[in-house]
């Protein structure tokens, strides 16, 4: 019997192809494939049979549909492309995959903006390293955090954002979720990386933001 997480994500889903994607069938997405699915179909909260793919790090499944025509590009979903969704969840091999292949890694969109902006908020210094060498601009702006620093800067990650101050990250851009990166940091009193900001040209925020912040955040 399914369970309820899995009739959930089911439920969510428009396309056999999504579908099997997501859970790694393999011999269904060929066949569906064969039978002459479209691998581009969106719908549903991953968007694409290659983000769903991508999602969950099933990188054989996501070489198939790329092989059978899967735009690496198209945009749709909750994470706005598939470079992005496999940033957030750490497979790097994917995101290596999907940038070889053509992937925009400056593409906007999405939860997170970015796919730096998702790997950052999740610490994967890794594929921030990737995709800071493949031409990901450090001071995009966009998403819920606004930028790579502010997400790395509200969820302690002091390392990404080390690597994106000596990328040349803006450290006293605003926008965001938090306003600047050491707002973030300052509400959840990530000390090390209000010290590393200071450090390198902002400064600390005023009381009226700090009151704002207090207001939304309690």
């Amino acid at each position: 019997m399914e369970d309820s997480t899995s009739a959930g994500v089911t439920k969510s889903y428009h396309g056999a192809a999504i579908v099997a994607s997501y859970y790694g069938h393999y011999k269904t997405i060929d066949l569906l494939i064969n039978k002459g699915a479209d691998v581009n179909v969106q719908g549903g909260y991953y968007g694409t049979a290659l983000q769903a793919a991508s999602s969950k790090g099933h990188k054989d499944i996501a070489e198939l549909l790329i092989n059978t025509g899967a735009n690496v590009n198209v945009r749709g979903g909750h994470y706005g492309t598939a470079l992005q969704i496999a940033s957030l969840n750490g497979h790097k091999d994917i995101a290596e995959l999907l940038i070889n292949k053509g992937a925009d890694v400056n593409a906007q969109g999405g939860y997170y903006g970015t796919a730096l902006q998702a790997a950052s908020s999740e610490g994967h210094k890794d594929i921030a390293e990737l995709l800071i060498s493949k031409g990901a601009n450090v001071n995009v702006h966009g998403g819920h955090y606004g930028t790579a620093l502010q997400a790395a800067s509200s969820n302690s990650h002091k390392d990404i954002a080390e690597l994106l101050i000596n990328k040349g990250a803006d450290v006293t851009v605003q926008g965001g979720v938090y306003g600047t990166a050491i707002q973030a940091a300052r509400l959840f009193n990530h000390n090390d990386i209000v010290e590393l900001l200071l450090g390198n040209g902002t400064t600390a925020e005023t009381p009226s933001q700090t009151s704002v912040l207090k207001q939304i955040f309690g």
